[in-house]
């Protein structure tokens, strides 16, 4: 792990705290926001923002397996994936791994392998890593083992998916893209489809086992939610059991269902970005504009988490301070983080230093350590603190 910063006071930047740009000093020290007349290092011309804290990336398993043929270890992927979202101002993320019947690098086999290779890797991680369960509904009989697995590696996010029903849709009109499934995982599609029929079996299970995970993970204090929900009635079935956050509706009524209950709603980033959703499912952009979503994850994409509070902001659906809480506040408020999210004194020295020219991202600081330099800001941040090196010998 790197060192922690020294003692410093940025001045002359415009920072955003209590909900407002203000044009005034942020002091970290000892790797927390605190006061005091420290050394100063002028970020003039330069946003000081809080550090974007990411419910949902799975971009790691580009690094992981940049094509399917090719897998490199998992601690390599990890790291590489450390040091891109450290590049896009991200402080703290959730990595979304699958424990799926889809096998390979989605199975619980696989699930297991990353969660001991990110336990090992933490403690030299530039951000806060964590794991994001996306557990596939119909897979009753893998619960205990999943528990198990949890509890000993202190997982503390769970997603439920449900992607059977689409799966064996897709094995019907288009068999080409399941071959592409099965061979994904290892699997022939003849294997394949068999697991995908064994899975349908066990459908009357399901309500069962979701309930046991919901006990278990409320016993943990865990949050949990689900994904792709298509409809209102969905939503329910969901927050009936307790899995109250609602990642990616696919529908503005599931989205409506879940403010309604005061449930969190949480939409990519890149379907901002693009102007849609990739995949033909609710405008992200829309939502946000009718009060429908509460946070902005980076699904696929690191650097669209900024980008999006860009867009938002230029097409007048939000203001920036408002932009940016979508991927900072909200989302520490959403896990019960109340130690990150704002620049308040006491908090976490999470934050990224934006050049407000260019809104490039510059340098980001997780937990007071410097994650990543560049830039203008960089040489300003270096000299100071080789300044005071040299004062301290």
């Amino acid at each position: 792990m790197t060192a922690l910063l020294p003692p410093l006071r940025l001045v002359g930047a415009t920072i955003l705290r209590g909900g407002e740009l203000q044009k005034r000093s942020l002091v970290i020290e000892d790797g927390v926001i605190t006061k005091g007349p420290l050394p100063e290092v002028d970020m003039s011309g330069y946003l000081i923002l809080p550090g974007i804290i990411d419910l949902h990336g799975d971009a790691f398993e580009r690094h992981i397996a940049p094509r399917p043929s090719a897998p490199f270890p998992i601690a390599a992927g990890l790291r590489s994936t450390d040091r891109e979202a450290a590049a896009h101002g991200v402080t703290t993320a959730w990595l979304a791994q699958c424990w799926s019947w889809e096998g390979g690098m989605r199975g619980p086999d696989f699930a297991e392998d990353v969660m001991a290779a990110l336990e090992t890797y933490r403690p030299r991680a530039l951000t806060d890593l964590r794991l994001q369960l996306r557990c596939e509904t119909h897979m009753p009989e893998t619960r205990d083992r999943m528990l198990a697995a949890i509890r000993r590696f202190g997982i503390d996010y769970v997603i439920f998916n449900n992607h059977l029903p689409e799966t064996l849709e897709l094995a019907e009109s288009a068999p080409h893209k399941v071959t592409q499934y099965a061979e994904r995982g290892g699997r022939t599609l003849a294997e394949f489809l068999v697991t995908l029929h064994e899975a349908k079996e066990r459908g009357r299970d399901v309500p069962r086992h979701l309930c046991a995970l919901a006990e278990a993970f409320d016993a943990l204090d865990m949050r949990y939610g689900s994904h792709d929900d298509p409809d209102g009635e969905t939503r329910e079935y969901y927050r009936i059991i307790g899995a109250r956050i609602a990642e990616f509706p696919t529908t503005a009524a599931a989205a409506k269902l879940a403010r309604a209950c005061n449930d969190p709603v949480l939409m990519g980033a890149p379907n901002v970005v693009r102007g849609g959703s990739q995949s033909g499912n609710v405008s992200a952009l829309h939502l946000v504009a009718r009060g429908l979503c509460d946070a902005l994850v980076s699904d696929y994409h690191y650097p669209c988490l900024a980008q999006a509070a860009w867009v938002l902001l230029d097409r007048g659906v939000r203001d920036l301070p408002g932009a940016w809480d979508m991927i900072s506040k909200a989302p520490a408020e959403i896990m019960g983080l109340a130690d990150r999210g704002t620049l308040d004194r006491g908090k976490r020295a999470d934050f990224v230093v934006v050049n407000a020219a260019t809104r490039e991202i510059e340098a980001t600081v997780s937990g007071g350590r410097l994650a990543y330099l560049s830039g203008e800001a960089g040489a300003r941040l270096i000299g100071t603190m080789r300044g005071a090196r040299l004062a301290a010998e």
